[in-house]
Parts: C-alpha cells; sequence; structure tokens
C-alpha cells in the first residue's frame, strides 16, 4: 500500500479521536458563557453558582474511573461513541431542563463523556500510532482540547449578541449549552468510519483483524513484527486486575503517570483559565473587556500547543516538560511579583499569557503523551483510567481552592504557591520521567520490566 495510504488511516483516526477532545474543551468551557445568566434567572448564591459551574467535575471523575475497565471489555471505539452519546444526552438535556437539579443532573452525564474522552481519546491515538510519530499525534487532542474551548467562546459570545440581556437570562444560556447537539452527533457519526485499536484486538485473540488495521498503518512487513512483539506482550498474562499493580513495572509507570497528572493541574492552569478575567481585573488591565482577554488566553493556548506538536518527536517529551515548566514557573513568579508590588498595567497579562503559552507546549499536552505510553499493554486502559481520575481529582481541588486562597493568603502568595509546586514538578520530571521518544509501546514496557530491581 502507498506510503499515503498508510498516512491517511493514521491522521484520520487521529483526526477523528481529537474530536473526542473538541468535545472535551467545548463542553468545559462553555459554562464560562453561561453562568453569568444562570446566576440571575435561578437566583443562585455564590455557593450554589461555584456548585453549578463544577458539578460537571464529578462526572469527570466517575468517567474516568470506569471508562479503562469497560474500554478492556468492549472496545475502544464502541466506549469513545458511548461519550459521544453521553455529550449529546447532556447537550439536550441541559437546554430543555426544567429545573436547576434536573440541568445539574444532565451537567454530571456530560461530565461522564469528558472523563471518557479525556483517557480515553489518547489511548487509542497512542494504540493506533506509529513509534516515530507518536507524540505528535497524541498532542493533537490536546490542540483538539483548546479549539473546543477556543470555539465555544465565539459561539457563546454571537449567542449572547442574538438579543438583549432579558433573552439570555430566560433563554441565550440554554441555547448556548443546546450547541453542543451539533460537534457530539458528529463525533459519534465520524467514529464509524475509523478502525478498532489493533492492541485492543490482539488483546482479544482477533490476529487476523489487529494484523490487517496494522498492514494498513505500517505495512505488511512491520505490521507481522508490531503483531508478534504485542503478543509477546501479552502472553502467559492473565487479564489486569488492580492487585497487579503490586507489579513493579506496572507500580513504577503508575506512580509516574499519576504524579504527572497532579502536578499538570495543581501547578495553576485551571485557576488562571477559570479565573482570568477576575485575575486581569484585580490589577486594573482592561476590566471592561474581559472578552478580548479571554479569547487572547484561547488564541496562545491553540498557537503553543502546535508548538508541542512541531517538537515532541524530535525534542523529546523530557526536553520539552522541562523547559515549559521552567517558563511557567518564571511567568508564575512575575505574577506573584507584580501583585506583591502592586503594579499595575500589563504585565500581568503579558506574564499570564507566557505561563498559558510554556503550559500549552508541555504540561498541556506532554502528560497525556506520557500517561498514553508508559503502562504496558495489559494494564493500560486500568491505569490510565487511575491516573486521569487523578488529574480529575486535582481539577477539582485546584477549582474549589483558588478563591479560598486568594481570600486567605492574597494573590502574590497564591501564584507563588504554585510557582513552588512547579519548581517541585521540575524536579520530578527531570530525575523520574523516562524519555520515550521514538520507542514502541511493547520497547517502552521492556524498559519497565529491565529496571524492575
Amino acid at each position: 500500500m502507498p506510503p499515503t495510504s498508510n498516512s491517511n488511516i493514521i491522521y484520520k483516526a487521529t483526526l477523528v479521536a481529537s474530536v473526542g477532545g473538541l468535545l472535551f474543551g467545548y463542553d468545559t468551557a462553555v459554562i464560562s458563557g453561561a453562568i453569568g445568566f444562570m446566576k440571575i434567572y435561578y437566583q443562585l448564591s455564590d455557593v450554589m453558582t461555584g456548585w453549578v459551574a463544577s458539578c460537571a467535575l464529578l462526572g469527570c471523575i466517575v468517567g474516568a474511573m470506569y471508562s479503562g475497565k469497560l474500554s478492556d471489555y468492549v472496545g475502544r471505539k464502541k466506549v469513545l461513541m458511548l461519550s459521544g452519546f453521553l455529550f449529546t444526552i447532556s447537550s439536550v438535556g441541559t437546554a430543555i431542563a426544567p429545573n436547576l437539579w434536573i440541568f445539574v443532573l444532565f451537567r454530571i452525564i456530560g461530565g461522564m463523556g469528558i472523563g471518557i474522552a479525556s483517557m480515553l481519546s489518547p489511548m487509542y491515538i497512542s494504540e493506533m500510532a506509529p513509534a516515530g510519530i507518536r507524540g505528535r499525534l497524541i498532542s493533537i487532542f490536546q490542540l483538539g482540547i483548546v479549539s473546543g474551548i477556543l470555539i465555544i467562546y465565539f459561539v457563546n459570545a454571537y449567542i449572547a449578541g442574538i438579543h438583549n440581556e432579558s433573552w439570555n437570562i430566560s433563554t441565550g444560556w440554554r441555547w448556548m449549552f443546546g450547541s453542543g447537539i451539533i460537534p457530539s452527533v458528529t463525533f459519534v457519526l465520524l467514529l464509524l468510519t475509523v478502525p478498532e485499536s489493533p492492541r485492543w484486538l490482539a488483546g482479544q485473540r482477533r490476529n487476523t483483524e489487529a494484523l490487517e488495521i496494522l498492514s494498513q498503518i505500517n505495512g505488511k512487513a512491520i505490521a507481522r513484527q508490531e503483531l508478534e512483539s504485542i503478543n509477546e506482550s501479552l502472553k502467559d498474562e492473565t487479564p489486569f486486575s488492580f492487585s497487579d499493580v503490586r507489579e513493579p513495572k506496572v507500580k513504577r509507570a503508575l506512580g509516574i503517570g499519576i504524579l504527572l497528572a497532579v502536578f499538570s493541574q495543581i501547578t495553576g492552569i485551571n485557576a488562571i483559565m477559570y479565573y482570568a478575567p477576575e485575575i486581569f481585573k484585580a490589577t486594573g488591565v482592561g476590566s471592561d473587556s474581559a472578552f478580548i482577554q479571554t479569547i487572547l488566553v484561547g488564541i496562545i493556548n491553540v498557537i503553543f500547543t502546535f508548538v508541542a506538536i512541531r517538537y515532541v518527536d524530535q525534542w523529546g517529551r523530557k526536553k520539552l516538560l522541562l523547559l515549559g515548566i521552567s517558563g511557567m514557573s518564571i511567568c508564575l513568579f512575575i505574577v506573584g511579583l507584580a501583585f506583591y508590588s502592586q503594579q499595575q498595567g500589563y504585565l500581568v497579562l503579558i506574564a499570564i499569557l507566557g505561563y498559558i503559552a510554556s503550559f500549552a507546549m508541555s504540561l498541556g499536552p506532554l502528560t497525556f503523551v506520557v500517561i498514553a505510553e508508559i503502562f504496558p499493554t495489559k494494564a493500560r486502559a486500568t491505569a490510565m483510567s487511575v491516573a486521569t481520575f487523578f488529574l480529575w481529582a486535582a481539577v477539582f481541588l485546584v477549582s474549589q481552592t483558588f478563591p479560598v486562597l486568594i481570600g486567605s493568603i492574597g494573590n502574590a502568595y497564591t501564584f507563588w504557591l504554585y510557582m513552588l509546586v512547579a519548581v517541585i514538578a521540575f524536579l520530578f520530571i527531570w530525575k523520574r520521567i523516562p524519555e520515550t521518544k521514538g520507542k514502541t509501546l511493547e520497547e517502552i514496557e521492556n524498559t519497565w520490566q529491565e529496571n524492575k530491581n
């Protein structure tokens, strides 16, 4: 088969799986444009406003927790389709919800879709991708996330501008949530056009189907070698259970995956993404231009994700992670210093955009790259579920504690605290994260086996 055909099938599968990332970003950020109108419509207290804004995170945690095991039983593709159906149900339900508690229920359902997509889309891509471009392809999933966030910013702004504020309070916010039906249905339909993961098929002893897909990706000669390597890694192994985490190669990989997932969130990214307008307002920068600043943050996020896509397989995961987190640490120090010295102006805006750029080229996409690569084949789905569960638990922790930290220790010390965590994360990555560029998933697994002592 011509090389272009091989490229076509893998890039098509990657782009379709990355639509799951787009839904992830779209559904996560849709609340930003709607919550102000909902607060007036339902007369929400500050506590209830926080609950309505963050309730989807509970669904994310549940979706991440169970999707791995489920995908081991029925396949990666079918569970990805389930996430698309959950997104669709959530979009319809939140748009027509007759009361607040029904709305919350459908937001949690949508959160389950996010949790599934955040775990399973990068894993599906990793199991499809050739070793030489795997990092780049998994990074495209992150590009889907940030593109979804940017798209919903524009959709929310368009809907909010259709009529006056009273219409937005009564109806406009429902349209914002309902708009998710279009990408959700599109995702489900696109999944019908891509193959199942060959590594999952091999695990089910469906070697003929696995070989056919691997041949389309790599050509027949390489496909046979890769299938033999996959089957060797599965040889004489019973189905994975949580008791197997005591195995050295699983335990070390799982510890690294969990800590990296947690560090990707407790270095402050969601605090800055969720509260950017308030942060800018607190420094006197553009208090009347929150939308423009939010769009600017979204654009920087997208642009610098392309840096990760371009260089992850050239420079390697570790070098890019260390470079990005160094930039994050410096920018967090500058933000804290600006607040401490009560500087007004654009310094904070520049530092926050620098932080977003550094995150977008490193921890943002590469967390998903690394946790999709480092786990042994039989443990990959369950271990990724565990790591992604901790990621979403960390998101919830940061979203709940950021306002408390600002109120108790102040802006400057809050950002310096995140800077300290970023420095610790730098040391962890430097000492513990293995370099995986250019290696097949089975070669990475063998590395853990060799280093078990």
